[in-house]
């Protein structure tokens, strides 16, 4: 089979393509013919080697989370999940950049029906960063929350689901976007100079929960703003947070079959909006890492393997 890997740490230029065995599953996995499988930022800076210390690459690496396909063989001891089934999950093993995966059978949900390969083969990282993000800044009626990166991957659904909860959501995010986040019941902020006065005059001049998806000295504002550290949850700038007693929480705080279950199921609904910036066949991965790493993408960018 294919598979996406690199060997040392590195630019674009370090991933390959290569011809690699199949797995085999073991007894409590399943394998996967894989449809499509997200990237994700965080990937980057894994070949990169800017998280070696968090988590370290072991060579030759294979790379991927997210992802969604049919299933072609079963372990021994698989209960509830049969060859033929239409899935979607996520692996920790970093191996879902290929053309088939093994995966632990309860870290698989079914597909619901009217969900798209690519939203499904797209939902996990970004979906369960996003659901943990505002769970660890608990929003509600009454409460202002401010999203940057707000028309990301994980914003964009950050923002939906805060909004879900009754709050009222600011998302900075650059002009380009704001008809998207209008159209979700955001109020859009263009990031920038300036832009603490801005979030002041958006928020009448109070905002009580921060959910940063970008890094970069959002911390210390949502600190500026008044938010206190408590409701102040980051994905990027662990540093920032540890200094000022702000949050962490990101994907393994909500990392479950049950919670992508229900992601999946209010996409499916139209309930939750995911949207897909492009996609890319596996042969390409280099391409769709150039694009990522551009920046200002709306969205989520997904492989087909």
């Amino acid at each position: 089979m294919k598979a996406v890997r690199f060997h040392e740490y590195g630019g674009i230029d370090v991933l390959r393509v290569e011809e690699v065995e199949r797995p085999v599953p073991g007894p409590g996995q399943v394998l996967v013919e894989v449809r499509a499988a997200g990237i994700q930022p965080g990937e980057v800076h894994i070949r990169t080697g800017g998280l070696h210390e968090r988590w370290p690459a072991t060579f030759p690496s294979g790379q991927g989370t997210d992802l969604a396909g049919v299933v072609v063989e079963v372990g021994a001891h698989v209960r509830g999940v049969a060859v033929g089934a239409e899935v979607l999950g996520f692996t920790h093993r970093r191996a879902s950049h290929a053309e088939f995966v093994v995966v632990d059978d309860v870290h698989l949900t079914p597909r619901p029906e009217g969900l798209s390969w690519d939203v499904a083969g797209g939902l996990h990282v970004a979906g369960t960063t996003a659901y943990a993000t505002v769970f660890a800044v608990d929003p509600g009626p009454g409460d202002t929350v401010v999203v940057s990166g707000a028309a990301g991957g994980v914003g964009s659904l950050a923002v939906q689901l805060a909004r879900r909860r009754g709050a009222t959501v600011i998302g900075l995010a650059s002009e380009p976007n704001h008809a998207w986040l209008k159209e979700h019941g955001i109020v859009p902020v263009e990031y920038g100079d300036g832009m603490a006065e801005r979030i002041r005059q958006a928020s009448g001049g109070t905002v009580d929960a921060f959910i940063d998806t970008f890094g970069k000295g959002y911390v210390d504002l949502a600190v500026e703003l008044g938010v206190r550290p408590g409701r102040i949850n980051t994905i990027r700038d662990w540093e920032t947070a540890a200094r000022v007693g702000a949050r962490t929480d990101g994907e393994g705080a909500a990392a479950s079959a049950v919670v992508l279950g229900e992601l999946a199921r209010l996409a499916a609904r139209g309930d939750l909006d995911v949207p897909i910036a492009r996609t890319y066949p596996l042969d390409r991965v280099r391409d769709a890492f150039r694009d990522l790493e551009r920046g200002h993408t709306h969205g989520k960018i997904v492989l087909h393997p």
